[in-house]
């Protein structure tokens, strides 16, 4: 790959950061960070970890000057290394020193820098006067990309997702100018921030509303033992019957995980033990094989979850060949029962290439869908429930029969007469083999956000391979 001097700007981007040779890793001289996802590998010109706002703008400035592509990377965790660049030889603006935090005193208005972690966010926001926002359960994400792709949790039935929550935004553009973005100030930016911020410029900073953290909550499980295709088919049928009622509580979140060990249902009641009892959740359900219950009092504790602790520990923080899919439901959209006894008939009798695999159904609704869909970039405001696919390769790539056995589930359903089965995709979910990926991401908002790339980026320098492109002017 030769070596330093053979990356175009090289002197340029050095000055960028105050000649700090440490804050440079360029491709053929300094080792770069292994990729996040070893199934897609991706070799960037040179990653560049800036300390201010500034220094971003000076980069940015001379990846154009230079004919570089440019990504931000704040945690890392892109499922297809845009967080690396997305393509060979991008320019990736690491954002880890940013790492400010201030809390106001009457408005509780937070603001962060946009290379904080999840796991960071919540102790700082909580140490801060007891303070909380929606938001994922897995620490190692980076702020960064969660509050501007969605950011879906526990609490967002109550409060929405983690971009609900964003105030304004600091971005610096393509051009190198530095702008903030509200409801007040820049309203189209603001608008493409919440929901497609990579495609955009890089964020440095977020203004965020806060809530008051919860002081009780009750975590539950409910695991079934069992390898028949019918009996985990009659579980996901009376869950699903469970969440997709119109008058659940938004207290209420859940979680349907599947796997070779059989079926487990989890969440967090966000009251007492008492009001959840009251609820019989478990008079929805044939016989489980174990439950486990626990009640909580601290907002630190509230944030996990028995699913995330599973995907953390098979693709968590270590790099992984992996390969994941997701599909969005709307109550409109629910799964047929004879829909749901194909599926799990097929998770059954499928091979699968792999022994690491799990599904997860996720609840969400209640809060997200009280937001207009023309009112953010994040385009699934209708969905109330979320199916995820994993697959973990621990050999080496994924198989292409692995790769099917993903794709298959999703056929199923998609094939159904059910009307349900929409075309979509979460965008965090980056899944690279997916057709018109940006129409999955985005939905009707996407000539609105192909209209504002053309404003603000023309020569598509925040770019990835699923990224927005630019489109005609409104």
């Amino acid at each position: 790959m030769g070596n330093s001097q053979s990356v175009a700007g090289h002197g340029c981007f050095l000055a960028a950061v105050g000649n700090d040779a440490s804050r440079v890793a360029f491709r053929g001289s300094i080792p770069l960070p292994p990729v996040y996802n070893l199934n897609i590998p991706v070799t960037p010109a040179a990653i560049i970890y800036p300390k201010s706002t500034d220094e971003v703008a000076d980069i940015v400035r001379c990846a154009v000057q230079h004919d570089y592509k440019v990504q931000g990377r704040s945690g890392g965790h892109s499922y297809a290394n845009h967080g690396l660049g997305g393509v060979d030889g991008a320019i990736v603006v690491d954002m880890q020193h940013f790492q400010h935090f201030s809390m106001h005193p009457y408005t509780h208005i937070a603001t962060i820098g946009t290379g904080t972690l999840l796991g960071d966010l919540t102790t700082r926001l909580y140490d801060a006067g007891g303070r909380a926002v929606a938001h994922g359960t897995c620490p190692q994400v980076g702020t960064g990309g969660h509050l501007t792709i969605g950011g879906l949790g526990p609490k967002s039935r109550e409060w929405g997702m983690a971009l609900d929550h964003v105030e304004e935004a600091t971005v610096v553009l393509a051009n190198s100018s530095v702008v903030k973005a509200s409801k007040d100030e820049n309203q189209d930016l603001f608008f493409a921030i919440k929901g497609a911020a990579a495609s955009f410029g890089i964020v440095t900073e977020f203004k965020l509303h806060t809530h008051p953290a919860p002081t009780e909550a009750y975590q539950y499980s409910f695991t079934w033992s069992m390898g028949d295709s019918q009996a985990k088919a009659a579980v996901f049928r009376q869950w699903q019957k469970l969440i997709s009622s119109e008058t659940l509580t938004r207290k209420f979140s859940s979680q349907l995980l599947v796997s070779d060990a059989g079926v487990i249902v989890s969440g967090t009641y966000f009251g007492s033990r008492e009001e959840f009892e009251s609820f019989k959740f478990e008079n929805h359900f044939p016989g489980s094989t174990s439950s486990f219950g626990l009640t909580l009092s601290n907002w630190l504790g509230m944030v996990g979850s028995q699913v995330e602790e599973l995907i953390e520990r098979v693709v968590g923080g270590i790099p992984a060949h992996f390969y994941a899919k997701s599909m969005p439901f709307t109550n409109e959209t629910i799964i047929p029962d004879h829909v749901v006894d194909a599926l799990f008939e097929y998770i059954d009798k499928t091979n699968k290439g792999t022994l690491a695999w799990f599904v997860i159904f996720d609840l969400e609704g209640g809060a997200t869908n009280d937001v207009p869909t023309e009112a953010t970039a994040y385009a699934h405001r209708d969905a109330f429930m979320w199916m995820q696919s994993y697959a973990i390769s621990l050999f080496g790539p994924v198989s292409l029969e692995t790769k099917n056995f993903l794709q298959g589930m999703n056929d199923v359903i998609l094939g159904s007469e059910a009307p349900a089965a929409r075309f979509g995709a979460y965008p965090g979910y980056v899944d690279p083999y997916i057709e018109n990926a940006q129409l999955a991401y985005w939905g009707s908002n996407l000539p609105r956000l192909e209209a504002i790339k053309a404003e603000v980026d023309s020569n598509d320098i925040f770019h990835n391979p699923q990224s927005v492109r630019v489109g005609l002017k409104l």
